[in-house]
């Protein structure tokens, strides 16, 4: 494997404290040196001044959909979506066809990681049907980094107990999805002005959150390691907020669109914008942004959730909910952030590393000297415009289609190797594959 060095660039890593103009040294397959004017000779120069370099993005809620709906995506082109999008970590839910809920199911999904690295999560319970739990220990043996029955939450409160009392055993974190189906009901929207003027069947915030409080309740009961899946309320945050206050070993994330949109961009019934949970108002909006600021909320994760033309080709109530977002991960949290003047650079860039590495306690999100090397380099500034046939994924159902972001990938390194670069810089982008790079790439001759 060649050496390379990154030579120039704005290196920002949130879990060592770095913002300072240095050089990158990348030596098998590892971070060999950080520091002002590397010599090295041997290696080749990539020239990256003017651009941010970071750990590659740690995403801990991504939908491969493999094995089952491998016409949604595969966990090829899964991680070929994440690299394009500065994604080098990758966690996989178990809610695939069949669910992961066997030892060999786990091998299979991380065997399959080429560009990222794919961690697998396991099912909590058998089939995700919420009633017999799976074999924690020989889950965790087989490479699963926490344990989820996401898209469904685990109705029985013993169950779930129990739950939180065997993976604590084997030392791994249970995922839960908060949202009680009673309370959900049919609806398809968040339940206000905005589901009352769209004639859409409502959601009412409580649906999430009753079931927070619960887990909450259940976490500190057993002492185990909680974590809180797509957090979309005011009320979740506040109640994730006492909770760590009180000791509650708990963490939580929410998404970019969580953050980027309201129930009021549902009237538009585009289904992409079909979501569960539903998109929220923006007084939930403010409080998801001030739960990032104030390290309520640990992580920023996509919840990549990919589906066909066809699928999404319907009714907005009778859509499948989910949107693609391993690709416009970091520039929504760019623009809607970042360029907000919400949160600061490097403080946006540790929810999006070092924040989701820690809550799962999975390796990646640093740039220390003798980790694997993965890296993504972006141009924080570019203004562009998301064009359809500009996604990797195998599906297109994101509301972000039309929409002009700023904060663009320009290069990605996965374990030493480069495994997307952009080969254009023009600024429109709209409509078009701009920017196409070449995912497989060992030699290197850029100037980026």
């Amino acid at each position: 494997m060649k050496r390379m060095i990154l030579r120039g660039g704005r290196v920002i890593d949130p879990a060592s404290n770095t913002d300072a103009t240095l050089d990158v040294l990348i030596a098998d397959g590892a971070i060999a040196e950080i520091g002002s004017s590397i010599d090295a000779a041997d290696a080749t120069e990539i020239d990256v001044s003017g651009l941010v370099v970071a750990p590659g993005l740690v995403d801990i809620h991504v939908h491969l959909r493999e094995p089952g709906r491998e016409d949604e995506e595969t966990i090829a082109s899964g991680t070929h979506a994440a690299v394009h999008g500065g994604v080098t970590t990758v966690a996989a839910m178990p809610n695939t066809e069949p669910a992961i809920d066997d030892p060999s199911w786990v091998e299979y999904v991380r065997a399959r990681g080429r560009e990222a690295t794919v961690h697998p999560i396991a099912a909590i319970t058998m089939g995700r049907e919420g009633k017999t739990l799976t074999g924690m220990a020989e889950l965790e043996a087989a490479g699963a980094v926490a344990f989820s029955d996401d898209g469904c939450s685990v109705l029985s409160a013993n169950v779930m107990r129990r739950a939180l009392e065997y993976a604590s055993m084997v030392g791994r974190p249970v995922i839960a999805h908060c949202e009680d189906p009673a309370l959900v009901g049919h609806g398809v929207m968040h339940e206000g002005l905005a589901s009352t003027r769209a004639g859409l069947r409502p959601i009412p915030a409580a649906a999430e959150e009753v079931m927070v409080a619960r887990d909450i309740i259940l976490a500190a009961d057993t002492g185990a390691r909680l974590h809180i899946a797509h957090v979309s309320t005011a009320g979740s945050v506040e109640l994730v907020r006492r909770a760590k206050a009180d000791g509650v070993p708990v963490t939580c994330e929410t998404c970019p669109h969580y953050f980027s949109l309201t129930d009021d961009d549902v009237r538009s019934y585009d289904t992409s914008l079909r979501v569960n949970p539903p998109l929220r108002t923006s007084a939930d909006v403010v409080a998801i942004m001030e739960g990032l600021a104030d390290g309520t909320i640990d992580a920023i994760a996509s919840d990549h959730a990919p589906h066909s033309l066809e699928e999404k080709q319907v009714e907005f109530d009778a859509a499948p909910p989910g949107m693609i977002g391993l690709e416009t991960l970091l520039p929504v949290t760019l623009t809607h952030l970042v360029h907000s003047g919400a949160m600061t650079l490097p403080a946006a860039l540790g929810l999006l590393t070092s924040g989701p590495a820690r809550a799962l306690d999975i390796p990646g999100g640093t740039l220390e000297v003798g980790v694997q090397a993965d890296i993504v380099v972006f141009d924080p500034n570019t203004e562009w415009t998301v064009g359809a046939d500009w996604f990797r994924s195998k599906s297109r159902n994101s509301p972000f289609v039309g929409r002009t972001l700023t904060g663009r990938v320009r290069m990605t390194i996965s374990r030493g190797r480069i495994v997307f670069e952009e080969e254009s810089h023009d600024e429109g982008c709209s409509g078009g594959g701009c920017g196409s790079g070449n995912a497989e790439r060992d030699e290197l001759a850029v100037n980026v």
